[in-house]
């Protein structure tokens, strides 16, 4: 998130406001906020409500001032734009592409990397905005477009969030991507002009698989268009870096003592084995003889470290470039190493230390050594970056993706072990959680909103072992919060939990163990007939993917209407991937595999030993939200057919389904078979941990009772 100091606003200000003008034109959807927040009913009568926090006897009003902006910080974009565009005048550019990763292309990034955030005020962790600059204009302030593409999961949350300057490019569904809606501009641009346009971009902040298919796209457009000029052009000075302390404090790197080693209690194998095994595939496996490492999850695999410089993940800023020779070349600070022993860990393993900043430098003279000797790298398009690539001093090969990416799916014993422990505690802080939650709710009739339902989950997780943190933002939707996919609600400016519309929460957690996945959704209440069907379809998808046997060698893409089939027998869907790959007390997001109608869930086989989700949905616009995630392991189911090895699904997820949603008329006697089965063995596994009639106890009985 962007560091910066929050204030609360007053009536009395907005003649000076500096709120979003985008933000403040959606008065009518702030006033309707509140309103929901007035008209949250216990009983047919409805219920007044206090400012102690309890619904009981009392009258509830609300301070006019908070409606300006409660303590939440808007971004008025028009500013940095303008001050955007002088600097791109002064770089000849006409466009400029602020991607949302960091160098390393991380998912998520940390603070000071969310520079497509400050420029947008788009929060959602992908995404990519585009700026063009008028070249004709005459005008002090430059002209221009600014566009910012994102995917189904953040198209609520872009159109909530986005002010008046911004477009909002829809990927999927047919719409134009944003490569093209880019280059259509340039285009654009040099014909009105007559004149060169430059598409600039921080080439670190790319890979350099996009970079090729963008410049494919540009001569393609030019071929088209022969009288434009266009260029995609690297522009190592980073533009946002640039303007940002004008607007508000740039984020610092927090780089303390944080990198740990994870025992191999935890890993299950050595850093000399798995080293071994890198270094025999650059060997035998390519036709190469060094394979340079960029992305921190393959880093801190690889060597069995653990960081925190990204926000739940448990990653460190670093590089890694390994020979065929064995020589092996770690970038990273090592004053942040927890222990001193880790320094003396990584020598014994014939591993250089070398500081972080020296990557590139050291870069270019290794690389130049390997031209001399006629030797070349291996590059992985997709992690590194362009930056990687324009300094290489000597030829390289493309492969499809690092070998350390297949070799982290693939789970050992230890690991898979690991992750059914986390799971286990997962499941009882869950199960504390939602009877705390619903007992608050109904039986004390308090006010709960949803940052403090969210605290209260952690408060549980902590409770357990070897507990590290959270391994991803917690998605805490009631009502109509739960229809944006990726929802984020915000300290000070969230929604009241309302026990009468549908809940949702979707979290995970880093146990040194393993990471953790899982969505639940709950009605406190009486849900309508309609939530209740919609509900059972998705629930009835999830349990379709989680029974299925499938053939070795199936991608993701060849399943995943299993999951969607009982939705489209109603015309419905969800705007999704169903799975995602999950790391081992590593990133929650993890490659190569997934199960969705996506190019990226084709490119690689299920392969046992990867552990991945399960999460179909249902989103109701302005409404509520529907999913339901476990998380499972992918092993051998015992078939084989034609010398074919059949695999299955182990779910590991262990926290009941909501049964005040379930419609048991829609249920086929082989599902409700399998949701009495999986509740009675989460009745057996938890049962003794809690004092018998307690709170918890008596929820988890009602909970997992048979349909």
């Amino acid at each position: 998130m962007q560091v910066s100091s929050q204030r609360r606003v007053n009536r009395a200000q907005c003649s000076n406001c500096t709120c979003s003008p985008g933000l403040l034109s959606r008065t009518n959807k702030r006033s309707s906020w509140f309103a929901k927040q007035i008209n949250l009913k216990r009983n047919p009568q409805g219920s007044s409500l206090s400012r102690s926090g309890s619904r009981k006897g009392s009258v509830f009003t609300i301070n006019a001032a908070s409606l300006c902006l409660p303590d939440t910080q808007e971004v008025n974009t028009s500013q940095r734009l303008a001050k955007l565009r002088q600097v791109m005048a002064e770089y000849n550019l006409g466009i400029y592409i602020v991607p949302s990763e960091d160098q390393h292309q991380s998912e998520y990034v940390s603070a000071f990397d969310q520079k497509r955030s400050f420029i947008s005020g788009f929060q959602g962790s992908a995404g990519v905005a585009i700026i063009t600059r008028d070249v004709t204009s005459m005008n002090e302030t430059p002209d221009g477009l600014a566009a910012l593409s994102t995917d189904g999961r953040y198209f609520n949350q872009a159109t909530n969030e986005l002010d008046f300057n911004w477009t909002l490019l829809k990927q999927g569904g047919g719409n134009i991507s944003w490569e093209d809606w880019t280059i259509k501009q340039a285009i654009q641009l040099s014909l009105d002009s007559g004149s060169k346009i430059n598409i600039g971009v921080d080439p670190k902040l790319i890979n350099y698989q996009l970079y090729e298919k963008i410049n494919f796209k540009v001569n393609e457009s030019l071929k088209r268009n022969p009288k434009a000029e266009i260029e995609l052009v690297a522009i190592k000075d980073n533009l946002i870096e640039k303007i940002w302390g004008e607007f508000e404090e740039i984020p610092i790197k927090n780089f303390d003592k944080s990198i740990s080693l994870l025992n191999n209690e935890f890993t299950g194998e050595t850093v000399k084995s798995k080293l071994e095994r890198i270094i025999n595939y650059i060997k035998n496996d390519i036709s190469s003889n060094g394979l340079i490492i960029s992305s921190l999850d393959e880093i801190a695999w690889l060597l069995n470290l653990r960081g925190c410089d990204i926000e739940y993940n448990p990653v460190f800023y670093s590089y890694l470039i390994i020979t065929d020779e064995g020589e092996i070349n770690f970038f990273v600070d090592k004053t942040r190493f927890s222990d001193v022993k880790i320094e003396q860990y990584l020598l014994s393993n014939h591993i250089s230390i070398k500081p972080y900043e020296e990557f590139w430098i050291n870069l270019i003279e290794i690389s130049k050594k390997f031209n001399l000797m006629n030797k070349k790298f291996s590059i992985i398009p997709n992690s590194n970056s362009w930056e990687i690539v324009r300094n290489l001093k000597c030829s390289w090969i493309p492969n499809l993706r690092s070998p350390i990416e297949d070799f982290k799916s693939i789970k050992n014993d230890v690991e898979l072990q690991g992750a059914r422990k986390a799971h286990l505690k997962d499941g009882r802080a869950l199960i504390k959680f939602f009877s705390w939650l619903e007992n608050e709710l109904n039986n004390k009739i308090e006010l709960i909103d949803e940052c403090q339902a969210n605290d209260q989950l952690t408060n549980f997780r902590k409770e357990e072992e070897h507990f590290v943190g959270l391994s991803f933002e917690t998605i805490s939707a009631t009502g109509s919060n739960g229809a944006i996919i990726h929802y984020k609600p915000i300290r000070g400016n969230c929604s009241i939990i309302d026990p009468n519309n549908i809940y949702l929460n979707d979290s995970g957690s880093q146990f040194s163990e393993g990471t953790t996945d899982i969505t639940r959704t709950f009605h406190f209440n009486k849900p309508t007939k309609d939530q209740c069907k919609n509900y059972t379809l998705v629930l009835k998808g999830n349990i379709a993917l989680a029974n299925l046997k499938f053939p070795e060698n199936t991608t993701g893409n060849l399943i995943d209407s299993i999951a969607r089939q009982h939705l489209w027998n109603y015309g419905l869907d969800y705007g999704h991937g169903t799975s995602h790959g999950i790391g081992s007390y590593l990133n929650v997001h993890e490659g190569p595999i997934g199960i969705g109608p996506r190019p990226n869930a084709a490119t690689s086989f299920l392969k046992p030993g990867q552990i991945i989700s399960n999460e179909p949905g249902y989103y109701e616009d302005d409404e509520y939200g529907i999913r339901i995630e476990n998380v499972m392991i992918i092993k051998k189911s015992g078939y084989k057919y034609a010398g074919k090895n059949f695999l299955e699904f182990e779910t590991i997820t262990k926290v009941p389904f909501c049964h005040n949603l379930i419609d048991k008329s829609l249920l086929t006697r082989v599902e409700i078979d399998w949701i009495n089965n999986y509740h009675s063995e989460i009745w057996n596994l938890y049962q003794h941990d809690f004092t018998k009639n307690s709170l918890e106890y008596n929820w988890l009985k009602r909970e997992t009772s048979p349909l």
